[in-house]
């Protein structure tokens, strides 16, 4: 593959991982904003949708540190890892 190929590939591959935390965190502000709604309607002396925003919300910490601080990189080196292990016991 030329380096061409194998930049754009790179490329679209990372930009698809932010789109995907995109709608990830599009999705945990709507639902959480509905939660927050349905808390105050329902029940607003005990705000329990603090609940399951601290739980999505370490789903999504996780998610944006794989997309934003480098994640792409470690699993990169995996790959090429597994690959040079693999050419090897079969070279």
């Amino acid at each position: 593959m030329t380096d061409d190929v194998e930049l754009r590939r790179l490329a679209i591959r990372r930009a698809d991982m932010r789109l995907a935390f995109r709608s990830h965190l599009m999705a945990y502000v709507i639902v959480n904003a509905a939660l927050v709604a349905i808390n105050l309607i329902t029940s607003p002396h005990s705000f329990w949708a603090i609940w399951p925003m601290m739980g999505w919300g370490v789903g999504l910490a996780a998610h944006a540190s794989t997309v934003y601080m480098h994640g792409e990189d470690l699993r990169d080196r995996m790959i090429q890892e597994e690959l040079e292990k693999l050419r090897r016991t079969r070279g």
